[in-house]
């Protein structure tokens, strides 16, 4: 290995800009995909633009994952001024997005992209991202990095809030039926991340408030296992909820930063409006 490591992650890590930019993180966006038009996540689209599509036409877009190009020319600038790459992507039971990036990589000069698998979404790879551009700051080569990340991945935790079924729905992830019966009786499905997949955890009836705390409470009982660097809670279109989650989670468990982010389009598509999760890590032995 030659050089500085240059981080590199997804669009759909939903970190905040200030830090991708602060931290010199590289983004590789994700498609979303009107028809016969790709739109890049985050680049030639925003969440608020892609709620406002939905509404007027009805369905959702598809989402897709980089191409081996996209990756060969976000890297190449990278190891020709002599860095070496890691990329940290979204799950490979959720995208191909981390496949085509090894393609890329086997087509670039050999040994200098390693390709790492969070096995999660959203800020769960956010947080896997941060402890690599920090272990890099520090001066950890590759192969210590690679192993952190390892010791790491099995113990993010990604639970999340969906607020309507709607999107769920019209994604084919549940039944019109599920779909009536759910926003009638006011059901709000908690979504957890096990094994690289979103997995239904639990469904909470009534007020959204019910929802949170239940959430907020889950996250509380781990309180001595959690490594408090940095909790992240992130939302799509749901400040006011985030803004208490920060507050609560600062306050219960000390933690050096509990951040908020926003959600980008990937993540926004499978899951709507007004969802809102907690994301933090466990400690490693």
């Amino acid at each position: 290995m030659s050089g500085k490591i240059k981080i590199f992650a997804d669009s759909t890590c939903d970190l905040p800009s200030s830090w991708i930019k602060e931290y010199n993180i590289g983004i590789v966006p994700l498609y979303v995909v009107f028809g016969d038009e790709s739109l890049r996540d985050g680049v030639d689209i925003t969440p608020e633009q892609l709620y406002a599509r939905v509404d007027q036409e009805g369905k959702l877009p598809k989402t897709a994952a980089p191409s081996p190009s996209d990756f060969i020319s976000a890297f190449t600038p990278f190891i020709e001024q002599g860095d070496d790459i890691l990329f940290i992507g979204i799950s490979t039971e959720l995208s191909s997005t981390c496949q085509n990036a090894l393609i890329a990589a086997s087509e670039l000069p050999e040994g200098r992209v390693t390709v790492f698998d969070s096995r999660n979404l959203s800020c769960g790879i956010g947080l896997l991202v941060m402890k690599a551009v920090r272990a890099a700051e520090n001066g950890a080569a590759m192969p210590e990095i690679i192993e952190l990340l390892s010791k790491t991945v099995g113990e993010v935790d990604c639970e999340f809030v969906i607020d309507t079924l709607e999107y769920l729905y019209k994604g084919g992830r549940c039944s019109g039926m599920q779909n009536i019966i759910g926003s009638l009786l006011k059901i709000r499905p908690v979504i957890k991340v096990i094994d690289g997949s979103m997995t239904p955890a639990y469904k909470v009836r009534g007020k959204k408030e019910k929802a949170l705390e239940q959430m907020l409470s889950n996250a509380l009982s781990q309180i001595d296992q959690m490594d408090k660097d940095l909790i992240i809670v992130v939302h799509t279109m749901a400040e006011e909820e985030a803004l208490f989650l920060q507050k609560e989670l600062q306050a219960k468990t000390g933690a050096r930063e509990v951040q908020i982010s926003t959600a980008g389009c990937v993540i926004c598509s499978h899951c709507g409006p007004q969802t809102v999760g907690i994301m933090y890590t466990k400690k490693t032995a």
